[in-house]
């Protein structure tokens, strides 16, 4: 089913993406896709850093657009702008308006304000479920992400490029994901590899991923050397 996200560019909008994008990496699916280029285009401007999973995010599919660009699919999305929102604006209002002279008495006020109120039990039991949930994954979110620009160069222009290529993303572990990547001409006819990776900075560590796994046998056999051309906090 895809995912559905409402009047982008205002408050409530920004709050429930955050909301969406605590525990997800993308809008849709594990890599990069086209969901992520419709909800980035749907945003007027870059968010604010109170928006923490939002401006993550929009970081980091910029970088990605400056690099590479995105070609996944993606699962598909629905973006309704405000207009949608204003439409349904005036269905509300006549009900406000037959609500307040049907006040007679003392008990009927307090139900105006009940039903004026825009939250219910559920709903105040569903916000503090969503507290305690973004209070428990508080460290989590302290250990921060970053995003990895890295070179990885071959021995010469006969080494195969999609072996080495498998070789790096043969590489696994928690706090690992790998993103996009392209070849790069370096000269005299031989290609590098560049490609983005997302990293939790507590549980991996750039250095120690590139001298205990990328550049040991068996990925050595390909990788001649591999350099950091870009370190971004996300």
């Amino acid at each position: 089913m895809a995912a559905t996200f409402h009047n982008l560019n205002s408050e409530s909008g920004l709050k429930k993406l955050d909301d969406y994008l605590l525990s997800r990496s993308y809008i849709t699916g594990y890599q990069a896709s086209k969901d992520d280029l419709a909800v980035h285009a749907a945003l007027s401007t870059a968010p604010s850093l109170e928006y923490v999973n939002v401006a993550r995010w929009f970081n980091h599919i910029d970088a990605l657009l400056k690099m590479c660009g995105v070609t996944g699919e993606g699962a598909g999305v629905k973006i309704e702008s405000s207009a949608s929102v204003a439409e349904e604006a005036p269905s509300s209002a006549p009900v406000a308006e037959k609500k307040v002279p049907a006040a007679d008495d003392d008990d009927d006020d307090d139900d105006d304000v009940d039903l004026f109120g825009e939250e219910t039990e559920e709903e105040k039991k569903a916000a503090e479920e969503r507290a305690a949930a973004v209070k428990a994954s508080g460290k989590k979110k302290e250990s921060g992400k970053s995003s990895v620009l890295l070179d990885v160069k071959p021995w010469d222009d006969e080494t195969d490029m999609q072996k080495l290529e498998e070789a790096v993303r043969s590489v696994q572990m928690e706090g690992l994901l790998w993103g996009a990547s392209k070849l790069a001409p370096v000269g005299y006819g031989i290609k590098k590899l560049q490609i983005m990776m997302t990293i939790v900075d507590d549980l991996v560590s750039v250095d120690s991923l590139i001298e205990d796994h990328l550049l040991v046998e068996p990925a050595n056999e390909y990788i001649q050397s591999c350099d950091i051309v870009a370190f971004n906090k996300i």
